[in-house]
């Protein structure tokens, strides 16, 4: 959603390009969208589906005959660790989700934080000062523009105010890759994989695959059979508190209907991912012999769940001491 917006604010127009029937990007479509007056196109690989891009080489290559800058959204790098180069596959810019990625808190749990990449003929017009590190190993803020071509029509935008972003995560981000090292960091990878896979063995047969393909570090099951038996992905993911888990994303990627993203991540241990399992197991056993036990859920947590639509029409703004 930020990435959309911020294109517009600059004064960009946007284009959503539609998924083939395999989950990946719609070839077709997205060469009719490409044009002399496309500037940048930007692609999340792995998909928020958990699919790698299987025409990842063709699509750059027909963003690049278009004069445009290939931007990849490293949301979803924690997959590929050690596996994939983005700047080898001939993306330009790339950002990396450091929370997401490098063990750093992620979403409520924590600010964000995603440094940026680019390639050198994209440096120019970086912000300034840049951070440079000397032959004897310390650095310095690099405010001048030596490097920059007498006709080139680059420019650094300037300083930006948060240019250090937030520092706390972003250190944490820098000792787990430190300690980890190369082969540590790609062994990462291969245990989102590893997890993700594994978990989707144990659930297919209740869920529904949004699509049936061997994902990555996540994978997307559809509620809509649950849905028809009286016990929506909301009420799933409400049921699961009581399970002890906490609950996946829901109704997101909003292709999928009832859709559950589950992401187990690779730190969770078999003992935890088989847990998961055969609580999603009884969850799907319960929507089909009794419903309304879902639907009513969570019943065991310090709060019970809302009346929605009462609190969209009638929603209490200000905390009242209990009478």
């Amino acid at each position: 959603m930020e990435a959309p917006a911020t294109a517009t604010m600059a004064g960009f127009r946007t284009i959503t390009i539609p998924s083939a029937a395999d989950g990946g990007v719609d070839v077709d479509a997205f060469s009719r969208a490409l044009g002399p007056r496309t500037a940048a196109v930007m692609i999340t690989n792995p998909s928020t589906l958990g699919l790698f891009e299987k025409r990842i080489g063709e699509l750059l290559d027909a963003v690049h005959e278009a004069g445009a800058l290939a931007y990849m959204d490293g949301a979803n790098l924690n997959a590929i660790l050690g596996r994939f180069k983005p700047g080898e596959a001939g993306f330009d810019v790339m950002h990396f989700n450091v929370h997401k990625t490098f063990s750093t808190p992620h979403g409520a749990g924590g600010p964000g934080a995603g440094p940026l990449c680019v390639k050198m003929h994209l440096r120019p017009f970086l912000p300034k000062p840049w951070i440079v590190r000397e032959s004897d190993g310390t650095y310095h803020y690099d405010t001048a523009r030596e490097d920059r071509e007498p006709e080139s029509i680059g420019d650094s935008i300037g300083s930006v105010k948060q240019r250090l972003g937030n520092f706390g995560v972003l250190a944490r981000a820098y000792t787990y890759i430190k300690t980890l090292g190369e082969e540590g960091l790609a062994e990462t990878g291969r245990d989102a994989v590893l997890a993700a896979n594994y978990l989707l063995a144990l659930v297919r047969e209740k869920y529904d695959v949004a699509y049936d393909r061997t994902p990555m570090h996540e994978f997307v099951l559809s509620a809509a059979k649950q849905k028809k038996q009286g016990a929506t992905a909301l009420d799933l993911s409400k049921a699961l508190l009581d399970e002890g888990f906490h609950s996946p994303t829901v109704y997101f990627p909003l292709i999928v209907p009832e859709a559950l993203m589950i992401e187990p991540t690779e730190t969770e241990p078999k003992e935890t991912l088989d847990a998961f399992a055969a609580a999603l197991n009884r969850l799907a056993d319960r929507a089909a012999s009794d419903p309304t036990s879902v639907h009513d859920a969570p019943k065991n947590t310090p709060l019970r769940r809302l009346d929605e639509v009462t609190a969209a029409r009638n929603p209490k703004l200000k905390w009242q001491r209990p009478t």
